[in-house]
């Protein structure tokens, strides 16, 4: 179970790297921006996703 905790925490580091670069990064290529930002929503969709389906399985477990 901890495994799990620990890649939602990495989602969400995944999210804040490529935020930051995104928002102060100093890229002029608009093609490399818009990947980030993809990158970064994606991110954040995964890590509700996992936070959602890993609490939804440890409710089950303990009834």
């Amino acid at each position: 179970m901890k495994i799990r905790k620990i890649f939602e925490k990495v989602y969400l580091l995944i999210f804040f790297i490529a935020s930051f670069e995104y928002f102060f990064g100093d890229d002029q290529d608009p093609e490399r921006k818009n990947i980030l930002l993809i990158f970064a929503l994606v991110s954040l969709f995964m890590f509700f996703f996992r936070r959602y389906f890993r609490k939804k399985f440890e409710n089950r477990q303990i009834k």
